[in-house]
């Protein structure tokens, strides 16, 4: 799929956009800030903090040493698919303090890509969950860090107990190709869906 000019000029050619809400979620420290920046076409909207000494006996940094800044309210980014289709990117933040914003950000999303880190699985469990019991579909990206074990879709299938339909995609979001196809994976998924009735 190759994406067309973003500019959209006139009002009338508004009209004719189909905007579409998809929320990019998963644990902390996953990469869901690093895939909006890396597809979004605008400037993405960031609300990154510094992490301090109040909330290194909050968060877990295990496997993530490195990470000095962690999202507060949400992450936004745009990417045009097509002349008809523009997806509107809502990353949310990763820890449970900020889990109220999850409740406003995800009225009116149509889908969401669960990214998950295999050195630290139990992280994306929540976001599971939360979209299981909202009847939000979604897909699992796992995000290939360095140096990080390589598991089949079985075992990641099992480890996290997704049925069969939940769809699981590899994915380096560090790669703007790479994150443009767990979204069109996305995409795939949701019309596959409304097309047969789930």
């Amino acid at each position: 799929m190759v994406f067309v000019e973003s500019e959209l000029g006139l009002h009338s050619e508004l009209e004719s956009v189909n905007a579409v809400k998809i929320l990019i979620a998963g644990g902390f420290g996953v990469g869901k800030t690093t895939l909006v920046t890396t597809i979004s076409e605008i400037a993405p909207l960031r609300t990154e903090e510094q992490l301090s000494a109040l909330s290194a006996s909050v968060d877990d940094l295990t496997g993530v040493e490195s990470k000095t800044t962690t999202t507060v309210a949400l992450d936004f980014g745009r990417i045009t698919l097509s002349s008809e289709l523009v997806l509107y990117l809502f990353g949310t933040p990763g820890q449970d303090r900020f889990w109220f914003m999850w409740k406003e950000l995800s009225v009116g999303a149509l889908g969401a890509v669960v990214l998950i880190d295999t050195r630290r699985l139990e992280e994306c469990f929540s976001a599971v969950d939360y979209f299981e019991s909202r009847h939000i579909p979604f897909i699992i990206g796992v995000n290939c860090f360095d140096g990080a074990d390589v598991y089949d879709e079985d075992e990641i299938r099992a480890a996290l107990d997704l049925s069969e339909q939940v769809e699981i995609r590899y994915c380096d979001v560090r790669d703007r190709e790479s994150a443009k196809q767990i979204l069109i994976s996305l995409m795939e998924y949701l019309v596959a869906g409304a097309n047969s009735g789930v």
